[in-house]
């Protein structure tokens, strides 16, 4: 029988999700895993450089087989891509799994990311695109997450905190 993660982090880019995840994995006395340090050791190149060689549908493709992969064999914390909730395959097999969505409002993500050009995707105009974005993905993050923990003007370990209460989860 594969592994299912105890714990699955999503949310948007620079919420905090690795550093969450970590925390987390810590105090549960897990392992801690994310997908797009899976796809950039995979890959042998940056995420942002996946982006401008080949474009995002192509690195949509291979973050949903990092995704698919770290779902079926990582039995600890979890941390997705940004992205990842924007494939229906990806959204079903988080059905029914313990999902945690960190959120922020984008004055915090303007603070956390500087909204910096290493973002492929807020290249040109990024409070702007970080708000479409988020529109386009909130419900995507609301429609699968057992829990909603919002990050804004808290410490990393309030948010892991947070979601340990917000789970039922004891620690290690």
């Amino acid at each position: 029988m594969s592994a299912v993660p105890l714990v699955v982090l999503v949310g948007p880019m620079g919420v905090g999700k690795s550093t969450v995840g970590q925390l987390l994995a810590e105090r549960l006395g897990v392992g801690y895993r994310d997908t797009d340090e899976d796809i950039v050791a995979e890959e042998g190149r940056s995420i942002a450089e996946i982006f401008v060689d080949e474009g995002e549908p192509a690195f949509r493709a291979i973050e949903k087989r990092a995704v698919h992969t770290a779902l079926a064999d990582h039995a600890g914390v979890l941390a997705l891509g940004g992205g990842a909730v924007l494939d229906e395959d990806t959204r079903a097999l988080l059905a029914g799994q313990r999902v945690v969505y960190l959120s922020m409002d984008v004055e915090e993500a303007v603070k956390r990311t500087g909204l910096n050009a290493a973002r492929p995707l807020l290249a040109v105009n990024p409070r702007k695109q970080w708000r479409e974005l988020m529109e386009a993905r909130r419900h995507l993050y609301e429609g699968i997450a057992t829990a909603v923990v919002s990050t804004d003007g808290r410490t990393p370990e309030e948010v892991t905190q947070a979601a340990l209460d917000a789970l039922e989860l004891k620690e290690a």
